[in-house]
């Protein structure tokens, strides 16, 4: 199995064979035969201990093979192990493994083992798996060896889960506020942003004949660019209540951003990005924007500034509720605008909710009612 890394542990085995010797110098000392029988007994039992360990760590040793890198939170990470004993077998040994949980303690009569196991994470981020040990010791318990298998540790990368969104009792469209909107894929301007004077070459299906006929010459319909129509999803994970809720805006985010790409595309604007990130229908760059909320932290802005510029829906995702509504959020002229909270964080603005997603309820502000969150 290559070469191991091997840890000895003989403090009880040597305190045995100290006693046994001390025995033995005062049996020696002192002329008392009595003493000789116990002393050689001690000394016997201390180096009986160490060969049996030695012996039996000649070829023994464990390794670990896991199924995939990357795992969403809650979901399996299958592994294999394999476990092959020395000439002793497999006798008062022990596999350790991160990926157990608790020790494992192996058959005595058996020379190998094979063990399937699945291990779950709760939370996202990266995780550093210590190499698979066995642990070897003596029947009187006095010294263990412990082998570890070669290589450096693994690492697992714990991805956000995708959860789904329950649109609250009355909600209407797809819950999230936007009402269910979906783009054509090959128009590149979807919504209407006003209207002004007729330039030449302009469609007459863009032109506004009600104005033609109220007398105000001819005018066409200025559309919205398609990248600022789509709703956009902003996490801002600064100061959050706890770890809780910042995983649960993490969450959040990436299930609003799923949901509504699915729905006919969005974008999604992640801290420390200048511009957001689009996704479509076929969720093409999906993959890295889920690494990246698997491993972001609570110490980078997102660029709010985006928000004033933003026609289309806007999400913006809190780790925390704020003395009162963002100010980049409340002066955006986009017509649906939505506050999503988590719900550990403390109550949220004093309006009905929109919907909820992983642990966090979204609130839709309205320009005529700005209110603060409480």
């Amino acid at each position: 199995m290559g070469s191991r890394r091997q840890a000895i542990d003989a403090g009880a085995g040597l305190g045995v064979l100290g006693l046994g010797l001390a025995l033995l110098v005062a049996a020696l000392v002192f002329d008392a035969e009595p003493l000789y029988v116990p002393a050689v007994a001690f000394v016997a039992i201390a180096l009986i201990a160490a060969a049996w360990v030695a012996v039996g760590a000649v070829g023994a040793g464990a390794e670990r093979e896991i199924e995939g890198r990357r795992v969403v939170e809650g979901q399996p990470l299958l592994a294999r192990l394999r476990v092959r004993g020395g000439p002793l077998g497999l006798a008062g040994a022990t596999l350790v493994d991160p990926l157990l949980g608790a020790p494992r303690h192996l058959p005595a009569g058996a020379r190998t083992e094979r063990l399937r196991v699945s291990a779950r994470f709760a939370r996202r981020g990266r995780r550093d798996l210590a190499p698979s040990a066995l642990v070897l010791g003596d029947p009187f318990g006095l010294v263990t060896l412990r082998c570890e298998a070669p290589g450096p540790r693994a690492s697992v990368l714990v991805l956000p889960r995708i959860e789904p969104v329950t649109v609250a009792r009355g909600g209407g469209g797809d819950g999230t506020g936007v009402g269910g909107r979906r783009s054509s894929s090959g128009a590149a301007e979807i919504e209407l942003d006003g209207l002004r004077p007729m330039q030449p070459g302009t469609s007459a299906s863009r032109i506004h004949w009600p104005a033609l006929a109220r007398g105000a010459g001819l005018l066409e319909r200025r559309l919205l660019p398609e990248a600022d129509a789509r709703p956009l999803v902003v996490l801002d994970p600064r100061h959050p209540a706890d770890q809780d809720a910042l995983d649960a805006a993490v969450r959040a985010t990436a299930s609003l951003a799923i949901h509504l790409a699915r729905r006919g595309g969005c974008a999604l604007l992640l801290p420390g990005d200048r511009r957001p990130a689009p996704l479509d229908a076929e969720l093409h760059g999906w993959t890295a924007l889920h690494v990246r909320l698997a491993l972001l932290g609570s110490e980078v802005a997102p660029g709010l500034t985006t928000l004033s510029g933003r026609r289309g829906p806007v999400l913006l995702v809190l780790a925390r509720t704020p003395d009162r509504t963002p100010r980049a959020l409340m002066s955006s002229p986009s017509a649906s605008r939505i506050l999503v909270l988590p719900d550990a964080a403390g109550s949220g603005p004093r309006r009905r909710p929109a919907f909820t997603v992983a642990g966090c309820t979204g609130y839709e502000l309205s320009r005529a009612r700005a209110e603060a969150a409480a």
